[in-house]
């Protein structure tokens, strides 16, 4: 009689992995809680060609980080460093792992804490420019709205030029609410919206980054 096999984890299902770069096909680990889902695999390498070659040497800013997976993508992809902020501990200690594993705890910085509270101080990142990634519960944008907004509008003014945005949201965000409205590049990829700016650089020059 054949066995019967083992039930996967939503871990296993989720099957969360580093698309490109030095890292290619490297599996991170995942909880499976929903408080804290991952762009998906084919999300985040739409992601990554956008952005290009144009993320090579910035800092990444992975803003609620979960996994930890686009800041590690862009470590993957050549980022000099990464800063993930993740408020819910458990998952924090995911991140851990996910950059030991990968041996990249030189480079990698991981701050636990609400992400809001965190930017209303003043705050000092790299110098150089920075890749910054907003891949926040959806229902952030609703119920979190003016604080979304604020967060976004404090990093794009305080970020040095060249420096790169990536939001990803739902379709009851409205893009054209977002600082600078006519230079981000919005695309559509359901259920996800996704928005990428360069700070300085017109939409149109996006996808020769």
């Amino acid at each position: 009689m054949a066995r019967r096999g083992r039930k996967k984890t939503l871990a296993e299902i989720a099957g969360v992995r580093i698309i490109g770069g030095r890292f290619r096909g490297r599996k991170l680990l995942y909880s499976g809680d929903p408080r804290t889902r991952p762009m998906k695999d084919r999300l985040r390498e739409a992601v990554f060609n956008l952005l290009g070659k144009a993320v090579q040497g910035t800092s990444a800013v992975d803003l609620f980080a979960g996994t930890g997976a686009l800041g590690l993508e862009a470590l993957s992809r050549g980022a000099a460093r990464a800063t993930f902020y993740e408020q819910h501990f458990p998952t924090v200690e995911i991140i851990r792992q996910n950059v030991a594993a990968l041996g990249l705890e030189d480079r990698a910085t991981i701050v636990p804490g609400n992400v809001f509270v965190r930017f209303r101080r003043p705050f000092d990142l790299a110098p150089e420019p920075w890749t910054v990634f907003c891949s926040p519960p959806y229902d952030f944008y609703v119920t979190r709205s003016e604080e979304m907004k604020e967060l976004i509008e404090r990093l794009v003014r305080a970020a040095p030029e060249g420096s790169l945005f990536v939001v990803e949201a739902d379709a009851r965000f409205d893009f054209t609410t977002l600082p600078e409205p006519a230079a981000w590049d919005v695309r559509s990829y359901p259920p996800a919206g996704l928005g990428v700016f360069r700070k300085g650089i017109g939409n149109t020059e996006i996808a020769a980054l």
